[in-house]
């Protein structure tokens, strides 16, 4: 416990809590339980994790640290921020063997609360299982009703294990089941699961079903043999046989390094990074963008696809060179391509890892959506049936682990709040 110890002891639990307030999309008491670990209590410290969220191990692992809590920490501005991430993931660790350890923060609560009132969780990704979570400590009959034979969603099919033990995320789903939570698996919206169905059941709905289809580019040679999408790859674990290949991930975010990395242990020869931007604007965590350049992937910033070629299948990429220029009224870098500064590489798979967009069938639901496909909700997390919410990617929710828990959490406290009135 010795490191650990140290780690704890380095945060200087400051009045102002930036961590918390400003960095933590959960507002986890990030000084407080760090207080708790200093003090050798780490069932207290797990305790006071377990108020705002209850993926603990998950988002210790996972939440991209320095944009958000560690990015806040006070002891970053001169020096290195205190680990939060570490210190919240071995807290959950330390609890990991006492199964009932969430059930047992919530118990009271969840008798005193107790009530005749189901909901529905259509989905169990983060977003669903976070709100499953507090309406059952709200003394609420939840059913989850997941689409494949297994819980979890990204954090299972989206993350690899080698940036998330599967073996975390059965412990977390276990404890979260252990608040009476029932689930029906291989249950699919539109295919054998009907919001008309669950309307007339249940005294509310929760959809958290993600979105997870890999967005496109929309240039030349983009339906060749050879093009994957991202997102897709990581969901069904489908892959082509890359040894001996050379293959180019197209985005900057984290589900491009995943897939990078993946790749790459999966045997490819050569595995290129292609982004437009330059290397501090790319999404993905600083930490993921060394990692992969660690495992000798390469990465082509300031370069843009411009098209694929081949005779039925991939066998090139046309690019071109970019700039970064500052627009009238826009304080962003944008890149502008570079003329004439076109050029060709050898290729022999594309993934595609722009960001994602909801399936198709969304739109079919009968609720407002946006533009972009994405479920509308009012600052309640409310669609357009009052007895409907959304969260997660699927409402648009920043793409982070955390923010799709927070959505989840907040989401579960309005249907409380509406289900008591």
């Amino acid at each position: 416990m010795g490191k650990i110890n140290e780690k704890a002891n380095y945060c200087l639990n400051c009045k102002v809590k930036p961590c918390s307030i400003k960095g933590c999309p959960l507002g986890n008491q990030i000084p407080q339980f760090i207080e708790q670990i200093k003090q050798e209590n780490y069932h207290r410290a797990y305790e006071i994790l377990a108020e705002t969220t209850v993926l603990q191990g998950v988002c210790g692992r996972i939440c991209p640290h320095q944009k958000q809590c560690q990015g806040s920490c006070v002891r970053g501005i001169k020096g290195e921020p205190v680990t939060i991430g570490d210190l919240e993931a071995f807290t959950f660790d330390f609890m990991s063997e006492e199964s009932d350890s969430l059930l047992n923060c919530y118990a009271t609560e969840m008798a005193k609360n107790k009530t005749d009132k189901k909901v529905a969780v259509i989905g169990g990704g983060p977003a669903g299982l976070t709100a499953s979570s507090f309406l059952a400590k709200a003394g609420i009959k939840v059913t989850i009703y997941e689409k494949y034979d297994y819980l979890g969603g990204l954090l299972v099919h989206g993350i690899p294990e080698f940036r998330l033990p599967k073996e975390i995320v059965k412990k977390t789903i276990d404890k979260i089941l252990k608040l009476g939570i029932e689930v029906k698996y291989n249950k699919q919206l539109g295919k054998n699961l009907f919001l008309e169905d669950l309307e007339a059941e249940y005294d509310a709905i929760f959809l958290s079903i993600g979105a997870n289809q890999s967005s496109k580019m929309g240039i030349e040679g983009e339906d060749l043999n050879g093009v994957f999408g991202g997102n897709e790859l990581l969901e069904y674990n489908q892959h082509p046989d890359y040894n001996g290949k050379t293959v180019a991930i197209i985005g900057g975010g984290n589900v491009a390094m995943d897939c990078a990395r993946t790749i790459k242990r999966l045997g490819a020869k050569e595995v290129k990074v292609i982004y437009r931007r330059a290397r501090e604007q790319m999404p993905a965590e600083d930490k993921e963008v060394k990692e992969a350049m660690e495992e000798g992937i390469e990465f082509l910033f300031q370069n843009n696809i411009v098209k694929i070629a081949g005779k039925g299948k991939v066998e090139e990429v046309e690019l071109i060179k970019t700039q970064l220029v500052k627009k009238e009224n826009d304080t962003r870098l944008v890149p502008i391509n570079i003329e004439g500064s076109n050029y060709t590489k050898k290729i022999d798979y594309i993934v595609m890892a722009l960001g994602s967009k909801v399936e198709p069938y969304v739109k079919k639901l009968g609720l407002d959506t946006n533009k972009w496909g994405n479920i509308e909700v009012n600052e309640k997390y409310q669609t357009s049936n009052p007895k409907i919410y959304a969260g997660g990617d699927l409402a648009g929710m920043k793409g982070t682990v955390a923010w799709a828990a927070f959505s989840g959490r907040e989401a579960a406290k309005s249907i409380i709040e509406n289900l008591k009135n």
